[in-house]
């Protein structure tokens, strides 16, 4: 859906919305400061997303539970002067004058950073308040926030908030109240600048512009507001100006931090956090480690997937055998289309999905609420940056573990239209959460126990170097460019919030995606019955359609069987497997998992096909949803066949390779 403004209230203080309304309340802040938890702990379950107008940017908007307060989620930014789409829909909103009231949520354990956006706010909107979230952690660092010092020194108000536990949240709902209500004449501006410009900041105010807009439009190197340059040439600055500007609310932050922060030790870090990121960032042993929780993740995925899949497939069987004898009353043929066709398809597919999922997700979440992903994209950085890429492709390369259009869609974090471009084009690298029940089933039949999870990490370590390897040829090819700098937050180590990660991670990502590939399997299932069982002379369409790609799966160490599999599976790559079982059963419905080991051997499977799966598996073209999303974010047709072209030819040719060497040998 798309959110206009006005969706959101036109600013007048008590309005009402769709009946419920009073007041607006944006919520802004850097990433990494508790905003989405204080957002939840504001609106509870009431809350809907979309996308900005003009943007391909998700924001969220909920109400208070009294109902009384919008309050819209902003994305996450470090500044207001930066060019990302995040934010310049920050900086957009807040200038547009749709809030009653900006809430500022800064990190009471690393407050100097937060105030820096901060004071850019409070340059461009006259109603603020200063949420000092994270009360809690800075308690247990020894950190103290003297609320009514910082207010004073902003000029705004400030509360203070533990957002995990519901602390200050009912305080921080009357501020929001109290401040939009406020008159505009009555708010004093701090000063923050050199006397001479604060006398002409003034001047140009007294004209109906806001400090912020004036300070960028003196910034900016575009056309500008005559009175505006006037007042520029007015002051006699000797030094550079720009810099001068740019500069300030960073030493004004630390000025104000100094005076409101009281520390029990002469920094105010944890000891614990000091000691884990020496482990966990080493300069040797932190990729180690990082592999060691990879690998130790697969295996508790391989190992618990087993039981419960096989559960859940019996349990379709049962259900199916019912469906079929209900179905009884209908021909036989729309019959077996329906039952055998459709609905073994989308069984077919859950039982196989939805136990790994249900597993790697949280387990990969908790991973992420305790504070590592952050620091594996650290690991990482170096790596991105000798290939000439960002290294903000490291957390979206992260994301494509869970959906790659998802990790695609994450590429907007990246500010340099080229770097974003390859990170787009290499995302496909990373095996999703449709190719992992493949990975899993096919590493579990190559070998047993711990090495099945050493193959699964292979796998992906494999898909990370060919990330790095493509990403380095693009940079000096087709996407020539210097690679840029990023600020890389490093979140303090948290305790997670065990049943709210399994909650969020079975509800926002696994059925999320489980929906959305049942939705595909049905229609495909329908496809893939059809194919089989509609004859062209002695043999089906399927079968033409696997004698086809003979020739070009021989190639390659595997056979038709497989290259028709994976085209079929384009909607959903959960398909694939299924399809290939039903392949060579020849039995027109997709297989089970009985006697699969021996069914791939009586159609020639040796370790190398067994190893060319893996290897086409990671290297093919990304999904439909994912290709649609890539035409979507690129704008390009052209940039979209190439991210199918370049995973498809990479597996081929690896493919092709392993069968020459093992023809040698």
């Amino acid at each position: 859906m798309g959110l206009t403004h006005s969706s959101v209230g036109k600013g007048a203080r008590g309005t009402m919305e769709n009946g419920r309304c009073k007041y607006t309340a944006a919520l802004a802040g850097n990433p990494n400061v508790g905003k989405s938890s204080l957002f939840n702990a504001l609106t509870g379950l009431d809350q809907h997303t979309g996308n900005w107008t003009g943007k391909t940017v998700t924001t969220a908007i909920g109400h208070s539970k009294h109902e009384d307060i919008t309050f819209v989620d902003l994305p996450g930014t470090y500044s207001l002067r930066s060019h990302s789409p995040e934010e310049e829909v920050a900086r957009d909103f807040i200038k547009s004058g749709n809030a009653d009231v900006t809430v500022v949520v800064c990190d009471a354990t690393n407050l100097e950073r937060s105030l820096t956006l901060a004071l850019q706010i409070i340059e461009l909107t006259p109603r603020v308040v200063v949420c000092v979230n994270l009360i809690d952690e800075a308690k247990k660092r020894g950190i103290t926030v003297d609320t009514d010092i910082l207010s004073k020194r902003l000029g705004v108000p400030v509360a203070s908030t533990s957002a995990r536990n519901r602390e200050g949240i009912a305080a921080l709902c009357e501020l929001i109240r109290k401040t939009a209500e406020f008159s505009e004449e009555n708010r004093q501006s701090p000063l923050f600048y050199p006397p001479d410009v604060e006398v002409e900041l003034e001047k140009c105010s007294s004209l109906g512009y806001s400090r912020g807009e004036i300070i960028e439009a003196w910034l900016s190197t575009e056309e500008k507001i005559p009175e505006i340059v006037e007042a520029k040439k007015r002051l006699s600055w000797t030094g550079n100006f720009e810099e001068m500007l740019l500069a300030r609310p960073i030493i004004i932050s630390e000025g104000i931090a100094c005076e409101a922060v009281f520390c029990e030790n002469s920094c105010g870090y944890s000891e614990r956090d000091r000691k884990l990121d020496r482990i966990v960032t080493h300069r040797i042993f932190s990729i180690p480690l990082m592999l060691l929780m990879l690998a130790g993740i697969f295996y508790l995925t391989i190992v618990g997937s087993n039981y419960p899949s096989a559960a859940l497939q019996s349990f379709f069987d049962i259900v199916e055998s019912g469906l079929y004898s209900l179905a009884g009353v209908l021909p036989d043929s729309l019959r077996d289309l329906l039952v055998l066709g459709v609905m073994r398809t989308l069984f077919r597919v859950v039982s196989v999905m939805l136990p790994p999922m249900a597993i790697f997700f949280p387990l990969f979440t908790l991973m992420e609420d305790f504070g590592l992903l952050g620091r594996i994209a650290f690991n990482l950085d170096g790596a991105f940056y000798r290939s000439s890429a960002c290294g903000k492709q490291s957390l979206t390369m992260c994301m494509g573990l869970g959906c790659n259009a998802a990790g695609v869609v994450g590429c907007r974090i990246i500010d340099s239209p080229r770097e974003r471009m390859i990170a787009i084009l290499t995302n496909s690298f990373m095996p999703c959460n449709g190719r992992f029940p493949i990975l899993i089933t096919i590493s579990a039949l190559l070998c047993s126990g711990s090495m099945s999870a050493a193959v699964m990490l292979t796998v992906v370590v494999a898909g990370v170097l060919m990330t790095l390897v493509v990403s380095k040829i693009l940079s000096v090819t087709l996407l020539r460019g210097t690679p840029s700098g990023f600020t890389l937050e490093l979140p303090s180590y948290r305790k997670p919030q065990i049943g709210r990660v399994i909650v969020r991670s079975i509800f926002d990502r696994t059925l999320f995606v489980l929906g959305r590939a049942a939705a595909v399997a049905a229609p495909a299932g329908l496809v893939i019955w059809l194919l089989a069982n509609v004859y062209v002379g002695e043999a089906s369409l399927f079968s033409h359609i696997t004698a086809f790609f003979d020739p070009i799966g021989h190639f390659i160490g595997l056979d038709g069987v497989v290259i028709c599999a994976f085209i079929l599976g384009f909607p959903a790559n959960e398909i694939v497997l299924p399809l290939v079982l039903m392949g060579y059963t020849g039995t027109g419905v997709l297989g089970t998992d009985s006697g699969i080991a021996e069914l791939l051997a009586l159609n020639g499977w040796e370790t190398l096909q067994y190893l060319n799966m893996l290897i086409l598996t990671v290297f093919h073209f990304p999904c439909s949803t994912t290709v649609l999303t890539i035409k979507k974010e690129t704008g390009s047709f052209g940039y979209t066949l190439l991210s199918v072209a370049i995973p498809t030819f990479i597996g081929f040719a690896l493919c092709a390779l392993t069968r020459a060497v093992t023809l040698l040998f």
